[in-house]
């Protein structure tokens, strides 16, 4: 069954195409799978003979069909292609000889049985790489340079850092081992293998590095190294450096001579490092007086690459020189300048593409919008500087010589300075006392848009602050309020205004909103510490001062407003502490010193308060209270003498205070001068005819030495004791019992003293001690009346005593800076 099945062969149908035929059809050429057992290939490969001819596509069928093998029996034999016999054939009883010896780095054989590897992992790990041997002379350079390197940046960003110190260090060192590296490698190498750059980059940082710290000699000593070796290439740009460093050192001559040095060796395609080194020669003519050099150097960086700078010291050299038409003109070409900056419309989103929107809020504030601002900053500052400057000279008057400066303006880039230099002209006429002609210019203002209404507005309500019209200085606080909301200056004057009308919860409220506003008004808070203080919430009073304090370091106002708020919180060691960092911003105020003297004579330290009471006396001889203490003291301490100087003084200031000259004559009577005390009592009498006190003293002096008027004086005293006890029955009978009667002062040390109601303060204290010196129980000791003393008045003037005003404009913005110097122009 199985034998007849295997005759049975099924017919293919004929209606159906085979999908899969062909595949197994190959050309028989590319059978290599049994060459192994081909005897004829195996010949061919052993032998010489076996060499064919290349193939070659001119000879039409060059192939010959090679039968398919079914197993490892026979085969025939593959033709050559050109007819020729195939290698290791037999041809004619010939074995023909190989063709070539062997296939160049491959086998077969090889391959056989193993399996797909091509990147050769299964041949195990990479023999170890050769230890580098670190004893070796150039492993040792290596290593060396590579130290002298990081010295170099470490002393480059330590002087970026502000160690200064640290970053000379560090340039020494990094001298030092260049040098041994360089001994090092003559030995190893020949001379022309040594790093030129190196050497360059250390002596530079090191000349860099003298000169931050102001050690010029030995950096111009570096710098002459550099520049006399001639393998260093370009280092003649380095005699800008030394140009610097000799006008740092007030040397105009040599900086002038190493500045044109340097200008002959940078080639003219380095423009813009040339017009810097001119600039700076400018600069230097300016220093030393030759105006007329300098306006050669910038008349010329004005025509070939215009600039701010360049511009603006034009116009200074020829401000000095007093040319007026030049300074028009230069002002004109300080105008045209370009900046060079993007519009501000190109950060305003043209559409609500979220895309465009996220790309313009990410650029609106990055550095380079930041760089921009500060340009423009700097280029309003030169114009408005320059316009102040040149206004009240080329022209007839300031007023028509700003008018022009504003027309220019007007008619240029910067439209918007025309405001701020009308405002300007208000402030000099401030300067020149017109104050009529301030108002007049601010109040043209009012019709304007909105900030520059509120600027203008603020100025006036600053004017009538000042001149203490308050309903004025509110109705303008107002307007510059209601103009523009977000202005921290207008809302601290409108504080200011309700401050001085005592309103102090509601001007703290102005105050605070100012502060939200701009938290960097300093007024503001200043002001808002008052505030405190006068509401008594003195813990407020004092975080505000100290907030204050933190960000104006040395403001003596400042300090004297924590002593004081120390002192109302009855802490007088702080208080003592503080005033001590005052003398130490403002050692010649007086009031501040009579104040710690002050402290320390109620602490008991009467040493320490005769110290500074006498600095107090030495700057400032005119302060009664000041006198009244030294006076007080050297009487205290038995040196009568002493204190008759500061009494003198005292009727020199006071002469219609009859009590300086009887202390005069009761010292002259404690040290034994009776007949100097006599004549100054009787100098007294002339002047003070109605004194009693004086009387009584001339009674008793003529009575101890016997003297003939006597009788006199005696006979007056008694007549004017008895017109003291009319007048006071008269004031008795017209005054309530309950009240303290206001008598009339007539001048006299010792009148109605039972009567007159005491002074508080400190002045009741010094009259305290001078009624409790030795000998007190003479009449006009023990009755003397000291008038009240005015309290303390801080020592900066009235800003301390009201609150201080912020004037959108400061009177002091008019300080223009001259010529400025250029940078190194090369990196340090």
């Amino acid at each position: 069954m199985v034998q007849m099945m295997q005759n049975v062969h099924l017919a293919p149908e004929t209606d159906e195409d085979d999908l899969y035929s062909g595949y197994n059809d190959y050309n028989p050429t590319y059978d290599t799978e049994e060459l192994e057992n081909d005897t004829a290939f195996q010949q061919a490969v052993r032998t010489s003979h076996g060499r064919r001819p290349p193939i070659t596509a001119k000879i039409p069928s060059t192939a010959v069909s090679r039968p398919v093998a079914t197993g490892y029996g026979s085969k025939t034999s593959l033709a050559s292609s050109m007819g020729r016999p195939m290698t290791g054939a037999i041809q004619d009883g010939v074995t023909r000889p190989m063709t070539a010896v062997r296939a160049a780095g491959f086998t077969k054989g090889a391959l056989r049985g193993s399996a797909f590897d091509p990147l050769g992992q299964s041949w195990g790990p990479a023999p170890p790489l050769e230890a580098r041997s670190e004893d070796s002379p150039e492993e040792k350079i290596r290593q060396l340079e590579k130290k002298v390197n990081e010295l170099v940046e470490e002393s480059c960003i330590a002087n970026s850092c502000g160690d200064l110190k640290l970053a000379l260090e560090k340039a020494k060192d990094a001298g030092r081992k260049e040098r041994v590296l360089v001994r090092q490698r003559e030995q190893v190498t020949r001379p022309e293998n040594i790093n030129l750059d190196l050497t360059y980059s250390v002596l530079f940082n090191l000349a860099s590095q003298y000169s931050a710290n102001e050690m010029y000699a030995e950096a111009l000593n570096t710098y002459q190294v550099i520049v006399k070796n001639k393998m260093f290439s370009n280092a003649g740009r380095l005699k800008v450096n030394m140009g610097n460093i000799y006008l740092k050192q007030r040397n105009y001559s040599k900086a002038i001579k190493f500045y044109r040095m340097a200008l002959d060796q940078i080639p003219s395609v380095h423009k813009e490092m040339r017009i810097k080194i001119m600039q700076n020669i400018g600069v230097t003519f300016i220093k030393t007086g030759q105006y007329s050099d300098a306006i050669s150097s910038f008349e010329h960086i004005m025509s070939m690459a215009p600039n701010l700078k360049a511009g603006f010291n034009l116009i200074l050299s020829y401000f000095a020189i007093g040319d007026r038409e030049k300074m028009k003109k230069s002002f004109q070409k300080l105008i045209a300048v370009p900046l060079e900056i993007d519009e501000d419309d190109k950060y305003i989103s043209p559409s609500d593409d979220p895309h465009t929107n996220l790309v313009i809020e990410a650029i609106k504030n990055d550095h380079l919008r930041q760089m921009e601002r500060e340009r423009k900053t700097m280029a309003e500052k030169y114009i408005m500087t320059a316009a102040k400057l040149i206004a009240p000279v080329i022209e007839t008057s300031f007023a028509v010589g700003y008018d022009w400066c504003v027309e220019v303006v007007k008619a240029s880039q910067y439209v918007e300075l025309a405001n701020d230099l009308e405002i300007n002209k208000a402030i000099t006429y401030l300067r020149q006392k017109d104050f009529n002609q301030a108002v007049e210019t601010l109040k043209m203002f009012e019709k304007k848009d909105s900030r520059v209404k509120s600027a203008a507005a603020t100025n006036l309500s600053f004017l009538y602050y000042l001149e203490n019209e308050f309903a004025q200085a509110s109705s303008y606080a107002d307007l510059a309020v209601n103009s523009d909301r977000y202005n921290p200056s207008a809302l601290t004057n409108k504080g200011n205004t309700v401050f001085a009308n005592g309103d102090y919860e509601k001007a703290a409220e102005f105050y605070k909103e100012a502060l939200r506003n701009d938290c960097s008004c300093t007024e503001a808070l200043y002001n808002i510490g008052l505030t405190y203080k006068k509401l008594n919430r003195l813990d407020e009073a004092l975080d505000c001062f100290l907030k204050l304090h933190a960000i104006l370091r040395n403001s003596a106002q400042v300090l004297y407003q924590i002593a004081n708020v120390y002192e109302l919180m009855e802490d007088p060691s702080q208080a003592m502490e503080w005033l001590m960092q005052l003398i130490s911003v403002v050692p010649t105020d007086s009031r501040a010193l009579s104040k710690l003297g002050g402290l320390y004579d109620s602490e008991g330290d009467k040493s320490q308060a005769f110290q500074y009471y006498y600095e107090s006396y030495r700057y400032f001889p005119s302060n009664i209270e000041v006198i009244e203490w030294l006076g007080a003291y050297y009487i205290d301490t038995q040196f009568c003498e002493k204190a008759i100087q500061y009494f003198e003084r005292a009727s020199l200031i006071q002469p219609t205070q009859v009590k300086w000259q009887l202390m005069v004559a009761s010292c002259f009577r404690r040290s034994g001068n009776y007949q100097k005390a006599l004549d100054t009592y009787k100098d007294i009498h002339r002047k003070f005819p109605e004194n009693v006190e004086c009387l009584r003293f001339l009674v008793r002096l003529c009575t101890d030495i016997g003297l003939k008027e006597v009788q006199e004086y005696a006979t007056k005293l008694k007549r004017l004791e008895k017109m003291k006890e009319i007048r006071e029955q008269r004031i008795k009978s017209g005054r309530d019992s309950s009240g303290c009667p206001r008598g009339r002062r007539d001048g006299s040390a010792g009148s109605d003293s039972g009567q007159n109601c005491s002074a508080g303060g400190k002045g009741e204290r010094l009259s305290a001690q001078l009624r409790a010196l030795p000998g007190t129980d003479e009449p006009y000791e023990s009755s003397s009346n000291k008038e009240p003393d005015a309290s303390y008045v801080d020592p900066l003037g009235p800003q301390i005593e009201r609150p201080k005003t912020a004037a959108k404009k400061r009177m002091d913005e008019d300080d223009f800076a001259d010529e400025e110097l250029g940078d190194d122009l090369l990196p340090e």
